[in-house]
């Protein structure tokens, strides 16, 4: 389980099929083999440690369901350690299950945040409500705006400076991860409708 706060903004060294290395000194302090780390908000597990880095392998469905096999060497990418039972949960409950990607539309100044819309599959706005959480590139994030094509985020300073996020420009595809506790009182609802129905 993650928080979607980010805690390093790493580099890619090698991304190729199946495989990614990652930059990551900050993170790689404390890790061990086998650990969870977010990547963009994709939960991958840590394979090999080299110095300043660590390698994962991808399955086919990671690269059908998130952006990262669009990943270059040189692309900075979105790093969480997963949760201990005693950590603070600042963000939301994150799961580093990426359920689909969306597009960014639009990065607009506003004061001294940054209002991204992003365009999202009508299957995952279901799951999504105004003042609601959602996870983008493994962030977590508030909805402050929703329609039928997409929704929108503001980013304070700290997470401008502290994410790969305001660097994005439009078009860009972003990874996706909706509330999880929507998803189950949704299930929950559609199991009862079709019990009182059938």
């Amino acid at each position: 389980m993650f928080t979607g706060i980010i805690e390093e903004v790493g580099e890619v060294v090698e991304a190729g099929e199946g495989t990614l290395r990652i930059r990551a000194p900050l993170i790689l302090q404390d890790a061990k083999l086998g650990d969870s780390i977010a990547i963009n908000g994709v939960d991958l597990t840590v394979a090999e440690i080299a110095g300043d880095t660590f390698f994962a392998n991808l399955m086919p469905e990671t690269y059908r369901r998130s952006n990262l096999g669009e990943l270059r060497p040189g692309d900075r990418v979105n790093l969480e350690r997963s949760c201990r039972p005693t950590d603070r949960l600042s963000g939301h409950i994150v799961r580093g299950v990426v359920e689909g990607t969306g597009t960014i539309e639009s990065l607009v100044p506003e004061g001294d945040a940054i209002i991204v819309r992003v365009r999202a599959p009508r299957e995952l706005l279901r799951y999504m409500v105004v003042k609601g959480p959602v996870c983008i590139d493994g962030i977590s994030l508030t909805i402050i705006a929703k329609d039928a094509e997409g929704f929108a985020v503001s980013l304070v300073q700290y997470t401008q400076e502290h994410t790969n996020l305001a660097g994005r420009k439009p078009g860009d595809r972003v990874n996706l991860e909706t509330d999880i506790l929507a998803r189950y009182i949704d299930t929950l609802l559609e199991a009862r409708a079709k019990e009182a129905g059938g």
